[in-house]
């Protein structure tokens, strides 16, 4: 992940209260090139790889009013990469590749849309072993995700909580990065979904490992979460940045922001895909109505829980099924049968869509798709006018985005 995303972030926004954020090269514009016309003097924010996504590139322009913010503008497009062009001249599985760069903290997750939705389209049927090793490895990959914003709070938020949390937080993303890696070769970008199925069988007394290490994850969550319990952390973030159902609704705001306003809205329990029709009774949904910074990361602290709840359960299952495929058999040149299908899943940041138009080749005509950070950034405008600079960080870390995602 870089530099610790708490730290360096605190530090810019220290330098940005005294003025000019210092160390961008925005910080030469002279007041008022930022800012709209008759709106005041400007400020351009760069969040570079000190944010908790990691190596994207977050630029918001703001106008202040004193120490307020008054007007607010994300500009998105910095990391556009033109990648829905690129779907169209890579072939099903090259696509992957591409899928799983997006949200670099839930790669597996992007990945498996994609797959999800060539599998509906060509009518394959997906072995059972696959489906609850997918959804083991989709609910493992959730926690991973979560546990790098629980692990990003500055520590001026978060007070002397911070180093210990922090800490543990990253404890636990290790542990779990090890045993990802260990079953895809892969410590970011997996690449294990393949169409049909997965890559490759389960190691040896993997599911052991991953039980055990699942184990000692809940067993540290008392210590991650002691900074969203801590009493600086909550008098910071009461009352912050809040977002209105209505607001959810008319943005398309989900995931765990959503939730935290009240939208109870998952697609595990209301669309369910995978094997989250038979984990009725283990998934549970957390839901907040207050709508405000805390109230968001309760959602993202309670949902690591029942992320390990599912996984554990998944592995049990899994153990459980005796011996088969883990991927139906596909011919070597694999192509999808023309006509059009959509597919959307839960990610750990919200709901991501795949819209995918064949013309009966081996590569997709058409493949759109919708990301869940474009539009928890997008509702930056209505949420941040009105608080003060130093509110500005603990806002936007609540909001649960990455750049890539949201820019694609």
């Amino acid at each position: 992940m870089g530099e610790r995303a708490g730290e360096s972030t605190a530090s810019r926004l220290t330098a940005v209260t005294g003025g000019w954020a210092a160390g961008t090269p925005e910080a030469a514009d002279p007041p008022g090139a930022a800012g709209t016309p008759g709106s005041g003097p400007g400020l351009l924010i760069n969040l570079g790889p000190a944010h908790p996504s990691a190596h994207g590139m977050l630029k918001l322009r703001l106008t202040l009013d004193g120490d307020r913010i008054a007007t607010a503008e994300p500009e998105i497009g910095f990391m556009h990469r033109g990648a829905e062009k690129l779907f169209e001249a890579r072939d099903y599985r090259q696509i992957i590749v591409l899928a799983n760069r997006h949200d670099w903290l839930g790669a597996f997750a992007s990945e498996l849309g994609v797959v999800l939705a060539a599998e509906r389209l060509a009518r394959i049927e997906v072995p059972p072993r696959a489906i609850w090793a997918r959804t083991l490895l989709a609910e493992l990959n959730r926690v991973l995700s979560h546990l790098a914003f629980l692990s990003s709070y500055p520590p001026g938020i978060a007070a002397g909580a911070a180093g210990h949390a922090e800490e543990a937080a990253f404890g636990a993303r290790e542990a779990i990065q090890a045993i990802m890696e260990e079953i895809s070769g892969g410590r970011m970008h997996y690449m294990f979904n393949r169409v049909g199925g997965l890559k490759e069988e389960i190691p040896a007394g993997w599911l052991d490992r991953a039980r055990r290490t699942i184990e000692d994850v809940r067993a540290s969550l008392p210590a991650i979460g002691a900074t969203v319990t801590g009493e600086v952390f909550r008098a910071r973030t009461r009352g912050a940045g809040v977002l209105t159902g209505e607001q959810v609704r008319q943005y398309g705001v989900s995931g765990p922001a959503a939730r935290a306003s009240g939208v109870d809205f998952d697609l595990r329990r209301d669309e369910p895909y995978l094997a989250y029709g038979e984990l009725a009774g283990v998934l549970r949904v957390p839901v907040r109505a207050e709508g405000d910074c805390l109230a968001r990361f309760e959602c993202l602290a309670d949902q690591v829980a029942v992320g390990l709840d599912l996984a554990e359960e998944c592995a049990a299952r899994l153990a459980r099924l005796p011996r088969g495929p883990l991927s139906a058999r596909l011919p070597k040149v694999f192509k999808v049968p023309e006509g059009e299908t959509y597919a959307w899943t839960e990610s750990p940041l919200g709901l991501n869509g795949y819209y995918l138009v064949s013309r009966g080749g081996k590569a997709p005509w058409r493949l759109k798709l919708r990301s869940a950070s474009f539009s928890n950034v997008a509702v930056l405008p209505e949420v941040l006018p009105g608080h003060r600079v130093a509110d500005l960080a603990a806002i936007l870390g609540s909001l649960f985005f990455v750049v890539g995602d949201m820019d694609r």
